[in-house]
This record gives C-alpha cells, sequence and structure tokens, in this order.
C-alpha cells in the first residue's frame, strides 16, 4: 500500500473531455490528496497566451503550497508556470495531451499559432513525462515538433525531438463506468437503421458531410432501408450554417436533433441506435465515438486522424475531407454493411488502465 500523495493537478482550458478526465481521476484514486485548479473553457486564444498568469491571479496561495506531484493538461503553460513557482520544479512533472497544437485542420489556423506551438513544445520540454490519449495524438506531435524546427532560423538543440521522443507515452482517457463493459444490440429485424452522430456542433467536426449525407438519405426510394438519425452534441451560440440546414431542412429524418441534457438519456439513445458515425477533420482520441461503442454502437468512422489505430478496415470509410459529397455517398454505401461487422473491442474500460494509472500517479514506468 502507497502512502498517499499530495497532487496538484491543473487543468488550463477545462472543456468537458478535459473535465470528465479529471474527475474520473479524482474519483478514481481517493486516497490522494487532491488539489485541482481549473480554468474556465472560453476566450481561447487568451486562456492559451496567459494561462499562467490567470492560475497565479486566481490560485496564487494553492500553487505556493508543497506538493509530491504535478499533473497538467498540454493547454497549460508549464514552463512559465515553473518560473512563477520554481519549487514545482522539483517535484515529478507530467504533461498530459487531450490534444496538440500541431495538429489542427488548417481552416482552424488563427493569428498567434506559431507563438502556441512554441508554448506547447517549451512545456513539453520541461515537463518530466509526456502522456498522449493515442498513439496519433503522439505521433502528430512528434512530426508537428520536427516541422516546427525546420521552420527556425537557428538555435533548436540538436537532441529536442529525440527528448521529447524519449520521455512520450501513450496512455487514453478511460471511458466513465455508466458506458459498462456489455456489448449488445436488440435491433428488430426490418426495423430502421438508427444513426447517431454525437459531436459539437463545430465546423472541425465535418458538419457539411453529415448534411451531405442526410440530403441523400432523402431521396431514397421505399425499398431501401429506412434510416433516421440522432443528431446529438453540444451546442453553442454560433454554429457552422451546416447546421442550420440540418435543422431547418432535415429535423423530420431525425428521432433526437439537439444536444441531451441527461446523461441517462444520452446512455439510452447510445443503447438503442446501431452505428454511430464519425465525420471529423479533427479527433485526437474520439472518446464520443469510443462511448457508443462500448455501449453496442458499429463504428463507421473517415480513414484518418485517430480511427484507424481504434477500428478494423470494414468500419473505416475513404477519406476525403475536402469532398463532403463524396464521402456522404462512401459512408451510405457503408452503412448497410457495417451492420454485419463484428463490434469492435474497446480497451479503454478502467479494468484495462488502472494499473496504469496508478504507475502514472506513483511516476513510475508505463506498461
Amino acid at each position: 500500500m502507497t502512502s498517499p500523495l499530495r497532487i496538484l493537478l491543473l487543468s488550463a482550458y477545462d472543456a468537458s473531455s478535459h473535465r470528465h478526465w479529471r474527475q474520473q481521476l479524482v474519483q478514481r484514486f481517493g486516497q490522494h490528496q487532491w488539489q485541482v485548479l481549473t480554468l474556465k473553457p472560453r476566450h481561447f486564444a487568451w486562456r492559451m497566451a496567459g494561462n499562467a498568469l490567470n492560475f497565479q491571479a486566481k490560485y496564487d496561495e494553492l500553487l505556493l503550497q508543497p506538493y509530491d506531484r504535478l499533473l497538467a493538461t498540454s493547454m497549460t503553460d508549464l514552463s512559465t508556470l515553473r518560473g512563477l513557482y520554481p519549487h514545482l520544479g522539483q517535484i515529478p512533472n507530467t504533461l498530459y495531451f487531450h490534444e496538440n497544437q500541431f495538429a489542427y485542420p488548417v481552416n482552424r489556423q488563427q493569428q498567434g499559432l506559431v507563438a502556441l506551438q512554441l508554448r506547447s513544445l517549451l512545456a513539453g520540454a520541461v515537463a518530466d513525462r509526456l502522456v498522449f490519449n493515442s498513439a496519433y495524438n503522439r505521433d502528430s506531435y512528434w512530426q508537428g515538433v520536427a516541422d516546427f524546427c525546420q521552420r527556425m532560423p537557428d538555435g533548436i538543440p540538436t537532441e529536442l525531438l529525440s527528448q521529447l521522443q524519449r520521455k512520450s507515452t501513450v496512455l487514453p482517457v478511460p471511458l466513465a463506468t455508466d458506458c459498462g463493459e456489455d456489448q449488445t444490440t436488440n435491433r428488430a429485424q426490418n426495423a430502421p437503421i438508427e444513426v447517431v452522430w454525437n459531436h459539437r456542433w463545430e465546423h472541425d467536426k465535418g458538419p457539411e458531410t453529415l448534411l451531405e449525407l442526410l440530403r441523400l438519405c432523402q431521396a431514397r426510394t421505399p425499398a431501401q432501408p429506412a434510416l433516421r438519425f440522432h443528431v446529438l452534441g453540444q451546442q453553442f451560440r454560433q454554429q457552422p450554417a451546416a447546421f442550420d440546414a440540418i435543422t431547418q431542412d432535415h429535423a423530420d429524418q431525425c428521432l433526437h436533433l439537439g444536444h441531451v441534457a441527461s446523461r441517462a438519456e444520452y446512455l439510452a439513445i447510445l443503447r438503442r441506435a446501431d452505428v454511430v458515425l464519425s465525420t471529423a477533420h479533427h479527433d485526437f482520441q474520439g472518446l464520443a465515438m469510443l462511448e457508443a461503442v462500448a455501449c453496442g454502437c458499429r463504428p463507421l468512422a473517415p480513414n484518418r486522424l485517430v480511427y484507424p489505430e481504434l477500428y478494423p478496415s470494414p468500419n473505416l470509410y475513404p477519406s476525403t475531407p475536402d469532398d463532403p459529397s463524396q464521402e456522404a455517398r462512401a459512408i451510405l454505401a457503408q452503412l448497410d454493411q457495417v451492420l454485419a461487422v463484428p463490434l469492435p473491442p474497446v480497451h479503454c474500460h478502467w479494468s484495462h488502465l488502472q494499473r496504469d494509472y496508478e504507475c502514472l500517479l506513483q511516476h513510475e514506468g508505463l506498461d
């Protein structure tokens, strides 16, 4: 039995997936003394540039306290924080990557991206350990660092990338226990095929492809299998025009359209549906997809991003992100066939990850 640790956990942009991860850690390892400090997920550019100052302004006294471990999300400006609080540099430091600033789609890039990438690189350089939620996340970070260093005029340490690689490992975000590990389906013969699309209502989730798919389905003949959709996910005040078109013109094809606030109702939808669909241009682990698969949905995802490491080829459709119409046709061609494909295993349950997270907190080698 190990002694309880005083653990400082910093979440610099506490979005829903980050919150899910940290809450599970605290609940799962309640024997430790956790000090969790978070910043609201808003004003993205300012939060990424100024979170060290944000933390100091809000939590100075708590940051001055002694701790045994420091665990921070990768959006945390760890290098500046360690300068402001030198004692934090004297304890084991782990940086957890839910995403990385080198692998955002081109249309998501913004002014100041180079500065954000540099801050991410510096945080990685000072951390003792870098932990990524997928191999895709890790590899795209490494490639991004390599490309970044090649673009800079001079002064990059020759061993920087290899140092980052040596201290990198992969450890997924675990699924919540309420997803269960039983994958069962209760679809009645000749019933409509129910498809879940459960992602944020933002550009990087590929809503244009979803819209094209709904248009194709609208034109299907009565002789073809009926398709019904659950278009779920977090919504925002401003959203891509594709969602306006879906809401206005395709609501009759949707059994659910919009965010489902009740976790129990959300899981019930996943358990009744047949297929979970991704059209994403940006996904580092695809937790929403994994939850649905754990609840019995067959995944259907583009052959890009993290998906090839999670799902076999019958669950992947050809990737043509610049041509939503072509992707929609590819999805429709595979929808019927994917129902006959066995459910792929999901290895993100706590039963698979408990030991590795224990090693992470103890700062031991991971399996």
